[in-house]
């Protein structure tokens, strides 16, 4: 029989992991308090970024040349899945979409259509069916630049922002994140302008059969019957019919979307706080005339500018330039905070009181923002996701502060009636955007239309934002941090809807992170602290499925390919887990404490894992991507994963092995 790994688990490599990796972040603490990661996605936003430049005639050779070294890198280093195509995430396969643009952007740059690398992009785009089996949103871009016909793309009118409330579609019915990217991209579909600037370049090398021959061009393979048909018969007749919409109703209905769009511009920080927004924001005041040196026209481009991030190197030659989907300030520092309390050390809790005064002052109570529409009359009180985002304050990133904010006050003595006062604000605002059923979404309640995820458009299959296992967890997990037990009525649904969404198997679906085990740990740790005990069939059924799905190396990983090829939640048979990882382990030992399992063999494989892989400055290497923006469409690299909840993790194994009970107090 083998022996326990827990005498190798012994006190003093144990604290000095933790030594390292606590003084790691309060190293990358910025001198206001905060902390922020960089926040990666593929290689479409990159590519799209200089498509839009070159679009307007902007060049800049040194930032296209940086931006090139880095596609070029990509598609080197992924090589083994893609075969010189370019992937959603680390080590996945060929993301057709994500590969026609990024060749697109390295034919702007300049690079040979005969060059090697190009010709291997060329090959492997071909092999899987070539640039017409692109998405609708790459389809929108190609159509742009002429390399597509406008019929490549579903009508979405701009007159949608005219329609009423009771129609079938409604912007409030929507996502926050469709909304704002949809409003301004109906004007420019509408407008259809050409580049200022002519690039040049076609893509008819990447088409398998010339794009105007083209006649079916596809859609998402969730689309459920019989909206598919009814929704693809209504964008036939609109493709024939939409230039025959009155001049009047068309003049107001852009005016509309304007207005949409002007009022959410939210400065540097842009429209949505997200690149697609942006970008549609500057192509559509474009198309409205709007001068280049409008100021909204400038801010818009200043948003953009914003998200780029410049990587240096040694050798100038090799420097890298990429461009983030947004920024995660808010969500980075409320994670820290908890990550650093649970250390105890009094340098790192005098460095969270300095991050959470930090949150306090981006606190929203002065905006009721879309969210509104569906909770008319609730106060606001939540916290964006971004630097600024007051329209679209974030209900997980507010649960997750208010978690921190209660904990420093109860840990440190750090309560004053500021802080007393955003506590209670913002438990009113999540409490009142509970949805029916006891779950909640992450930006609107009740966003539950799911017809709409079935039209043309919504290709992507995320158009909309419901209650979700790993948001709601968050939101349960903070009521009941805060005091609130079963009476309470959003205690008790929150309870009730978290134990209907376990899944057979005994894991929870992750929405925002990935997949099963972080959807895992967010359920588990908020049970817990809503007073499920480690006997309760769901707890047992969760450390079963976390301990079967044990890498033989002691730790846990998953890729974006765990998501079900079809929607939904359930995991397909053939579900396979992927190679450990730094963040996905610590998700597993918080989930397997939370759950009861402190002294489990299980959790000393994963916590001597995470110890044998920390790197010389505390942190731990990650190039896998464990964020998930939409499930087998965008996924996210939070550099900051790897290095705060492996931290995390392991100082809480110290403090349960220390103490006299191995009950987690905390909700997270």
């Amino acid at each position: 029989m083998a022996e326990h790994p827990t005498a190798l688990l012994v006190r003093e490599p144990l604290d000095a992991a933790i030594g390292r990796a606590t003084d790691h972040l309060l190293r990358r603490q910025q001198a206001d308090g905060h902390w922020v990661f960089e926040l990666e996605a593929d290689a479409t936003i990159p590519s799209e970024y200089l498509m839009l430049k070159r679009f307007f005639g902007k060049r800049d050779p040194a930032q296209e040349a940086r931006i090139g070294r880095y596609l070029r890198r990509i598609q080197a280093q992924e090589e083994a899945t893609c075969r010189g195509g370019w992937p959603l995430f680390h080590g996945g396969p060929l993301d057709i979409s994500c590969s026609v643009k990024a060749y697109f952007a390295l034919r702007l740059i300049g690079d040979a259509p005969e060059a090697p690398h190009m010709a291997r992009a060329r090959a492997a785009i071909l092999q899987a069916g070539g640039a017409e089996k692109s998405n609708v949103f790459t389809r929108a871009t190609l159509a742009l630049f002429g390399e597509v016909p406008w019929r490549a793309v579903p009508v979405m009118p701009p007159e949608i922002c005219l329609l009423p409330r009771w129609f079938p579609f409604h912007l409030s019915k929507v996502s926050y994140w469709a909304r704002t990217v949809l409003v301004p991209l109906t004007v420019v579909m509408a407008r259809r302008p050409r580049p200022l600037v002519e690039t040049g370049v076609t893509l008819r090398e990447l088409f398998v059969t010339p794009p105007e021959q083209v006649r079916r061009w596809p859609g998402g393979a969730h689309a459920a019957e019989p909206w598919r048909t009814l929704f693809g018969a209504l964008d036939r007749v609109l493709q024939r019919t939409q230039h025959l919409f009155p001049r009047g109703a068309r003049a107001r209905a852009e005016a509309c979307a304007e207005a949409f769009v002007t009022e959410r511009l939210n400065g540097e920080d842009g429209l949505g706080a997200i690149y697609p927004a942006m970008a549609n924001a500057i192509w559509m005041y474009h198309c409205l005339g709007v001068p280049e040196d409008d100021p909204r026209v400038v801010t818009a481009w200043a948003a953009v500018d914003k998200l780029v991030m410049h990587r240096p190197a040694r050798d100038p030659a090799q420097a890298e330039t990429y461009v983030q989907p947004c920024l995660s300030p808010i969500w980075d520092t409320a994670l820290v905070s908890h990550a650093l309390l649970e250390t105890g050390e009094p340098q790192a809790e005098a460095a969270v009181s300095r991050g959470l005064a930090w949150l306090l002052d981006r606190q929203v109570t002065d905006v009721a923002g879309d969210w509104a529409e569906a909770r008319p009359g609730l106060p606001p009180g939540g916290w964006a996701f971004q630097y600024a985002n007051p329209h679209y304050p974030d209900v997980d990133d507010t649960a997750v502060v208010v978690l921190a904010l209660d904990r420093a006050a109860k840990q440190v003595g750090d309560a004053g009636p500021r802080m007393q006062r955003a506590i209670s604000l913002a438990t009113e605002w999540v409490v009142g955007m509970q949805s029916k059923g006891g779950g909640w979404g992450a930006f609107d309640a009740d966003n539950t239309h799911h017809h709409l995820n079935s039209i043309p458009f919504a290709d992507h299959g995320a158009l909309l934002d419901p209650p979700t296992a790993d948001v709601s967890g968050r939101c349960l997990a903070m009521l009941a941090q805060l005091g609130h037990g079963p009476e309470h009525p959003a205690v008790r649904q929150g309870i009730d809807y978290l134990l209907a969404e376990q899944e057979p198997d005994g894991a929870w679906y992750g929405r925002w992170g990935v997949n099963y085990v972080y959807g895992t740990w967010s359920a588990v740790t908020a049970l817990n602290a809503a007073g499920l005990p480690p006997e309760h069939p769901a707890m047992r059924k969760a450390v079963a499925w976390l301990k079967a799905h044990q890498n033989e190396d002691g730790g846990w990983g998953e890729d974006g390919f765990t998501y079900p090829r079809r929607g939904g939640t359930r995991a397909d048979a053939d579900l396979r887990m992927g190679p450990s990882t730094a963040s996905q382990t610590a998700w597993a030992l918080l989930a397997l404490m939370a759950a009861g399992a402190a002294d489990d063999v299980a959790v000393d494989r994963g916590a001597l894992w995470l110890m044998r892989n920390q790197v010389q400055d505390g942190s731990w290497p990650e190039e896998d991507y464990t964020g998930t923006g939409f499930p087998r469409v965008f996924y996210l690299r939070y550099h900051g994963y790897a290095r705060l909840f492996p931290l995390w993790a392991l100082a809480r194994l110290r403090n349960l092995r220390r103490g006299n009970s191995r009950h987690v107090p905390h909700g997270l």
